[in-house]
């Protein structure tokens, strides 16, 4: 109860101890919390193995506590009630919002389900974690050449391990790519709903071509235009400059659906271009950052995403929004903890091997300096549910084969059960003549 009454007493201060009214806004409190709690109880999450039974129980009750506000978010709906003459009259009713009811359900499976998966881990015992004061005798072949040294090393039996041991390590893979993929689209679609905020707005150029510079905004404006192409053009060697060219073209995007729009009066954001091509150069923008997302899934947060979470003041999408991000970043390093497990027995059985993809969702011909904190995107035109999402049509399949030989995707088939997710329709884009994959409209 005292653990209680001092975290609600911090959300309802704005975080402002002193009581003056200086705090931020219940959403964005309430979001700071919702990532501290994560980050406190799961950490780097360096090794796969169950979460001790503290840390487990204080997760499940402190993150309960958080989502009961999400309990108290309504909205009215018409209902029926019979009178006592028997007559029937509309009224009107409170009911959970929609958004709330069909996703914080979704989101708690997926919490869940990673869970389990590291519980998966409790009695295993093929392969082990070096001490990080291990010699580089003890480590031998398995000492880690990646940017991430601080990780304790991987040990694996000299032989390799067994085939029942692999394969479930395959399983737990394809599992958590599952829980991936659908925390990326709920969130995803959290923030397309967000407002952009005025402050973000203020300080954007006045048009695409200073947003984006005179060398890209030419490549995205050529008459034949090839995103795959257009990407090998670029130095995109580091993550710095990954995350510049994904800032440039959210501002772009913004800048261009305003002109389209008209939203803005000043004469600034006048009309120079027509408006079938600046709605096509938006939707070659969209389609960049949708294949961007796709092969840089660890990309810390655009300066769009961060105004739009510190802005916001939608309790419900914070919940959300925060939920789902933390989710996405433990499916991504649970992930990156199994392929390290996987590499170790794979220089294990081919002593000259290779590299192996490190991260299977991201481009292997990119560089793998990408961090955990989760910035990712996947398909979210009119899907209804989690397997909706998670079940890939042909046309789909057909873009995932050409995903695989290109940039290193893999093709998962989902056995998930099925969970709703709140969506939008959108519009048909210039992603659907890249095999049928619709970019994410809306997305900013």
């Amino acid at each position: 109860m005292d653990q209680m009454k001092e975290k609600f007493a911090k959300l309802l201060l704005g975080e402002d101890m002193s009581g003056g009214g200086k705090g931020v806004s219940s959403a964005l409190a309430l979001s700071n919390a919702i990532t501290n709690l994560a980050a406190s109880v799961f950490g780097e999450q360096s090794r796969l193995e169950p979460m001790t039974p503290e840390r487990k129980l204080r997760w499940r009750k402190e993150i309960d506590w958080m989502l009961s506000v999400a309990d108290y978010i309504v909205e009215l709906v018409p209902s029926q009630q019979k009178g006592k003459d028997g007559s029937n009259m509309e009224i009107m009713v409170t009911k959970q919002r929609i958004d709330l009811h069909m996703n914080i359900p979704a989101l708690r499976k997926l919490d869940a389900m990673l869970i389990d998966c590291l519980d998966n881990f409790k009695d295993q015992n093929e392969f082990y974690y070096l001490s990080k004061d291990a010699s580089d005798s003890e480590k031998g072949k398995h000492k880690r050449k990646d940017d991430k040294w601080w990780l304790p090393a991987v040990k694996v039996p000299e032989d390799g391990l067994s085939d029942k041991s692999r394969k479930n390590l395959q399983s737990q893979k394809e599992s958590v790519t599952q829980v991936l993929k659908a925390a990326m689209s709920i969130n995803a679609q959290v923030l397309s709903e967000m407002e952009v905020p005025e402050n973000y707005i203020e300080a954007l150029p006045k048009n695409g071509r200073a947003s984006l510079g005179d060398l890209v905004y030419r490549s995205i404006t050529v008459e034949f235009f090839d995103p795959d192409q257009f990407l090998s053009s670029l130095d995109l060697s580091s993550e710095h400059k990954i995350l510049d060219l994904k800032n440039r073209l959210e501002a772009s995007i913004v800048i261009w659906k305003r002109k389209m729009t008209q939203k803005d009066g000043k004469s600034g954001w006048g009309s120079g271009v027509s408006f079938e091509k600046r709605e096509l150069f938006e939707e070659r923008a969209e389609t960049i950052l949708h294949i961007i997302k796709h092969r840089f899934p660890g990309l810390p947060q655009s300066s769009l995403d961060i105004s739009k979470i510190q802005y916001n003041r939608d309790v419900g999408q914070a919940l959300l929004e925060s939920y789902s991000r933390i989710l996405e970043s433990l499916a991504f390093t649970v992930l990156s903890r199994i392929e390290d497990v996987l590499q170790a027995d794979n220089i294990t059985q081919n002593p000259n091997p290779q590299p192996r993809k490190h991260n299977s969702l991201k481009d292997d011909s990119q560089p793998n300096s990408v961090s955990t904190s989760p910035r990712y995107d996947v398909e979210t035109a009119n899907a209804k549910t989690l397997s909706d999402l998670l079940t890939w049509t042909m046309d789909q399949n057909d873009y995932d084969d050409r995903m695989d030989s290109d940039d290193g995707s893999i093709d998962v088939e989902p056995s998930m059960q099925k969970l709703n997710v709140v969506t939008n329709t959108s519009k048909k884009s210039y992603l659907e003549s890249l095999a049928g994959v619709r970019s994410p409209t809306e997305r900013h």
